[in-house]
């Protein structure tokens, strides 16, 4: 059978629009999630994944929204601005408890540092009797400050606790001598030890993590297999943390996480796990600090803000 150019070249059309409708369908089939996120040793995993490219190998389009105020953070996922979120245990349960429908996928493995002034005399928790520790009141600095006076045996009237709820702000005050403690998370904990402030004790030294990633109820109903694409994005990228130098991340630390790059060398990266469920444990300590301040409802149950489904 003989074909004119005609033919062919319309045939050329139909094949051209086909696979136009194709890549139109494909780029359509990426899920997407937009996942809030602040500056922390918690995010370090997913600036990995997405600067490796490991969210995009595995069919998932993640928008990381960046926040400087929890505050902020929270009213965007309220809103339903976001997907999901990098949050302490003590804020997610206080929401869920007031409403807002989310719920812990996985655990997160940063952690928050008692650090005491230079200047400070403070070389033990018991030393803590009669000071000034600043602190966030009723979030997580506030519970983890109140787990380090438990292991030195002391109660919340054995110091003075003034609200700042700031975290640079707290570690000028710590600079100045205006405070004698604080309860800091990274990168603000490094940065004041490079500084010849001093660690006396970190959430990873009492084996309690406080911190997940959690999801809004309607993401979990609604994307549950972009859910499963992100959790093995984030496992690619743990695996990069705990087998590559420190160098190989050093534009993600000062860029993403906010690290000066001088303190790179001295970075101290937490003991990363793949992602697993929040422990048991450590959500009963929440539980219980949450109702001896009535934060939560009297029957409210930490265990139901959890989802066990995406995990790899």
């Amino acid at each position: 059978m003989k074909i004119n150019k005609t033919t062919v070249f319309l045939l050329l059309i139909v094949v051209f629009l086909a696979a136009c409708n194709t890549a139109k369908k494909s780029e359509t089939d990426v899920e997407k999630l937009v996942i809030g996120v602040m500056s922390s040793m918690d995010y370090l995993p997913l600036a990995v994944a997405q600067n490796s490219g490991y969210f995009a190998e595995n069919g998932v389009e993640i928008t990381i929204q960046k926040f400087y105020s929890p505050n902020e953070r929270d009213a965007a996922l309220q809103s339903n601005n976001l997907d999901g979120t990098i949050l302490d245990y003590t804020g997610g349960a206080i929401q869920n408890s007031g409403g807002i429908p989310l719920r812990f996928a996985s655990q997160c493995d940063g952690t928050f540092e008692l650090i005491v002034g230079k200047e400070s005399e403070i070389s033990a928790l018991s030393d803590l009797k009669g000071k000034k520790i600043a602190v966030s009141r009723n979030t997580v600095i506030d519970f983890c400050t109140d787990l380090a006076l438990e292991k030195a045996g002391l109660s919340v009237q054995d110091v003075e606790k003034p609200e700042i709820n700031k975290i640079p702000l707290r570690l000028e005050m710590l600079r100045n001598a205006k405070i004698d403690a604080s309860m800091l998370p990274d990168p603000f904990a490094t940065i004041a030890k490079s500084e010849e402030n001093r660690s006396i004790i970190s959430m990873a030294d009492l084996n309690v993590r406080v911190t997940g990633i959690a999801f809004l109820q309607k993401t979990i109903d609604e994307k549950p297999e972009a859910l499963k694409k992100f959790y093995k994005a984030y496992n690619k990228a743990i695996e990069d943390l705990k087998t590559k130098p420190i160098e190989d991340f050093q534009s993600v630390l000062t860029e993403e996480v906010g690290f000066p790059p001088n303190l790179v060398s001295e970075i101290k990266l937490p003991d990363y796990s793949p992602a697993q469920l929040p422990q048991e444990a450590d959500l009963l300590l929440v539980e219980k600090w949450l109702k001896e301040r009535n934060l939560v409802k009297p029957d409210f149950d930490i265990s139901s803000i959890i989802v066990t489904d995406f995990i790899p």
